[in-house]
């Protein structure tokens, strides 16, 4: 085998000066053959929290495998993942995107201070697929990704889910049915037990299983990883092969950089309108471009969703799961329906284009994912509104809204913390016509920009998902669904408008006309900013407290 590039890791364990350094990963286990190969950092994110994550020290063994057989030695290392779903609902719901950061700049930091080569990710969940992305382009040494996939769905055999497939979703309707005698409470347990049935992504089109979809569509893994269930075989053999295919990255020094260019954010966008998507995907992609040297603004998210279908009505929304959508012909099935639209020249770390990639794919399900002049909805899923109420932009998935909804005009309800609006909910205080406003649950105000799905699920199980929205200037778990607008910007604790907006003023809701307004005058708007005062920070000490203070606005990712 030809001598393979060490470009890095040459300038750490090479040479009489560096015997300490060698003597270190001796003691780690490595031989003087290991350490005359590249060293290939695989950044895994296993833990015993998250179900999305407990496989991956299992593909992690079939990573280094490939790295074996193709020359390079291995050297794992973990960062950390939270779960959202287990964060959801209560004060841990502050800590998920920041950590987005915190796991960019701990793999930042282990691959410059160790010298690796090239480095593979291994990653299934929310805010790990970003982070690790950032810290990828932020790097720039040749990087693959190694994706965990979906978990697999439940499917009740009796009771008000009978015959359908559902993911996790479902769960946080579930006390809303209970008191409203929908379901029982023994009826509750079955789905519970049920529901969550092992290793991977929950099943729907999520934040989790967008993030996916989107890192294939980017090109940084090989055709098909995002949508292999996370327990099957093919997922295993598809480790190894990402294994081998980074020392290919290696040797022909093929760079994030070079894959990751404005035309392949274009395809990420129109891919996420395409399938759906999680509007997680307007703070990750242009914090994922900027590492890259890309800028990538709110605008050119709605000018691509009035130009890309929608066609994959996906859960939360509709009723297919990820399974379906692998069954259907996967990711590169869907980028065969949007051939006129996707930039085919586009590189992959497959070593294939866009293009080529296209001319391979086959669709074997055209229900669920439809041909371009029958889709779901003419235009994509996420639309980007703007008005009085949220100057700089706010963001709905429309993809998740009946079209009762899409013009609304009610009251203000308005709230400062998630969990007083879900008390107003389940005591029957929220009336048909209102608007739920939940403010200073922003980047700044949160801390952490919270998601609301406690909220948004609470609305739907009581049966008001087309007589009341909710609007925030926190965020959503891609398994909402419902007229729910968040990511309001500028946010209330920066005093923005939705700061001051009070209960029984009039909201404004058009999303064809992507407007979001609130009818008050103007000298009234104004009388109330000058007197507004920001509430006391909720956290004032730890990692929280300087999240808060450096942290941009949602509209900038």
């Amino acid at each position: 085998m030809p001598s393979l590039p060490r470009p890095r890791s040459s300038k750490v364990v090479d040479g009489i000066e560096r015997i300490g350094h060698r003597a270190l990963l001796k003691a780690s286990g490595f031989s003087d053959d290991d350490l005359k190969r590249p060293l290939i950092a695989v950044a895994n994110s296993w833990n015993e929290v998250c179900p999305g994550h407990i496989h991956l020290n299992t593909l992690a063994k079939y990573v280094k495998q490939g790295i074996r057989a193709a020359g390079g030695t291995p050297i794992e290392f973990n960062t950390i993942a939270i779960c959202d779903g287990i964060a959801m609902g209560h004060e841990g719901m502050t800590t998920p995107l920041p950590s987005r950061e915190l796991i960019a700049a701990s793999l930042e930091l282990m691959v410059i201070a160790h010298g690796f080569d090239a480095m593979v990710c291994i990653t299934t969940c929310d805010k790990i697929d970003p982070g690790m992305m950032m810290a990828a382009a932020r790097l720039n040494i040749p990087t693959i990704f190694c994706l965990g996939g979906n978990m697999l769905p439940g499917e009740p055999m009796y009771g008000y889910y009978k015959g359908q497939k559902i993911a996790l979703d479902k769960l946080f309707e579930v006390p809303g049915l209970v008191k409203t005698g929908k379901m029982t409470l023994e009826e509750a347990k079955y789905v519970e037990d049920l529901v969550a049935a092992g290793p991977g992504a929950c099943g729907g089109m999520f934040t989790a299983n967008t993030m996916q979809c989107l890192i294939e569509t980017l090109g940084m893994t090989i055709p098909y990883m995002a949508t292999v269930p996370a327990v099957y075989a093919e997922k295993q053999r598809m480790a190894v092969e990402v294994g081998k295919r980074i020392m290919y990255l290696l040797e022909h020094d093929i760079k994030p950089r070079d894959i990751l260019t404005y035309e392949a954010f274009e395809n990420a966008i129109m891919m996420d309108m395409a399938l759906g998507g999680s509007t997680n995907t307007v703070l990750h992609l242009p914090a994922m471009a900027h590492e890259a040297g890309i800028k990538i603004d709110l605008e050119l998210f709605d000018e691509l969703s009035r130009k890309t279908p929608h066609l994959c009505n996906m859960a939360p929304a509709g009723p297919y799961t990820l399974v379906d959508l692998h069954q259907a012909g996967g990711i590169p099935g869907v980028m065969k329906r949007l051939e006129n639209h996707l930039h085919k020249e586009c590189m992959t770390v497959s070593g294939k284009t866009i293009g080529d990639i296209i001319k391979e794919a086959k669709i074997y399900n055209p229900e669920v994912i439809r041909p371009v002049d029958n889709p779901v909805h003419k235009e994509g899923g996420i639309a980007i509104l703007r008005g009085t109420l949220a100057p700089n932009g706010a963001v709905i998935k429309t993809a998740a809204v009946s079209p009762k909804m899409w013009k609304f005009k009610g009251e203000a309800r308005v709230f400062n913390w998630e969990e007083d609006a879900v008390k107003a909910l389940m005591n029957g205080e929220i009336q048909p016509g209102q608007v739920i406003v939940i403010r200073y649950e922003g980047p700044k105000g949160g801390p952490g920009m919270r998601e609301m799905l406690v909220a948004t699920a609470t609305v739907m199980s009581l049966g008001l998902g087309e007589s009341v929205a909710l609007v925030t200037d926190g965020r959503f778990s891609g398994a909402t669904r419902g007229p729910c607008i968040g990511h309001v910007s500028p946010e209330a604790m920066e005093g923005g408008p939705i700061a001051v907006v009070e209960d029984g003023d009039i909201i404004s809701i058009d999303i064809e006309a992507r407007r979001l307004d609130r009818e008050v005058p103007e000298e009234e708007i104004k009388a109330r900013l000058e007197e507004w005062k920001p509430i006391e920070p909720k956290v004032k000490k730890g990692y929280l407290y300087v999240y808060s203070k450096i942290v941009s606005s949602a509209d900038k990712g």
